[in-house]
């Protein structure tokens, strides 16, 4: 049987998970800063994080960014946005869930109203309606913020080739994400992966395409962008987790990279 691409994500993620053998060596405890240091990093597999960091990059300069330029380069603006639009659509389902498992009835109730109107009027999702004429803009939430809501702790900071920063806690919530979501269930039939396959490589092409100039500015920035991109991965997540951050400024991007399914900002 054909391995569907997100179960194939999925198990890039236990694989990991598994190959967590090399750990940071951890400072000796007669160096209390450095010892506050390594816990508020939370990275005590850094070594092989790093690695992995590596391997990404390698990916990242001859594949991901390339076939996000290009797509900048060669889709109109307006057809990008329609397709940002649709892929959040898409999301709903998960993100209501989670509004309804962390007790939050006015956001699912936007979520689900969002759905209604954009499902209908929006033309499947493709046009914002419901932000732009009916003032109710899309927020993300996915089932990694639902276990800090309920009080599991986030585990060690982990960072995965193409997924990119997450961490132990984020990771099992996009596993979870991936099987609670109703289009892991249409079948294997030959169109339904062909569609599957279609959706995970646009929202991968779609969040790279959102984050050129954010990832260009910490490589040519950045001392360690190993290092910055763990501590705004874990700055972003805990604004996401607490609701701080403004629906209406479309930050990318959920536990694991991929899309918010918030109707988020236009791209450039």
């Amino acid at each position: 049987m054909p391995i569907r691409p997100n179960r194939m994500l999925l198990a890039l993620g236990l694989l990991t998970l598994v190959a967590l053998g090399g750990c940071a060596t951890r400072p000796p405890a007669d160096d209390p800063e450095a010892i506050a240091d390594f816990r508020q990093t939370n990275d005590p597999v850094e070594p092989l994080n790093r690695t992995m960091y590596s391997v990404h990059q390698g990916i990242d300069e001859y594949v991901l960014r390339p076939v996000a330029v290009g797509y900048r380069e060669v889709v109109p603006r307006p057809v990008r946005m329609g397709v940002r639009n649709f892929l959040g659509n898409l999301r709903t389902p998960v993100i209501l869930a989670n509004d309804m498992l962390q007790g939050e009835p006015r956001r699912a109730g936007d979520t689900a109203g969002r759905f209604l109107i954009n499902s209908t009027l929006g033309l499947g999702g493709i046009f914002d309606v419901a932000r732009d004429h009916f003032n109710v803009p899309g927020h993300t939430e996915d089932y990694g913020q639902t276990f800090a809501v309920w009080g599991i702790g986030e585990g060690p900071y982990l960072f995965l080739p193409i997924i990119g920063p997450s961490n132990a806690r984020d990771l099992v919530g996009f596993g979870v994400g991936l099987v609670a979501d109703p289009f892991f269930w249409f079948g294997q039939g030959a169109v339904v992966q062909a569609l599957d396959y279609t959706r995970v490589g646009a929202t991968a092409v779609d969040t790279r395409e959102g984050l050129i100039e954010t990832l260009d500015d910490v490589q040519r920035t950045s001392l360690d962008p190993y290092a910055t991109l763990r501590s705004g991965y874990r700055q972003n997540r805990a604004a996401q987790i607490e609701n701080r951050l403004d629906p209406r400024a479309g930050q990318a991007g959920v536990g694991t990279g991929f899309g918010t399914g918030a109707g988020g900002a236009a791209p450039r």
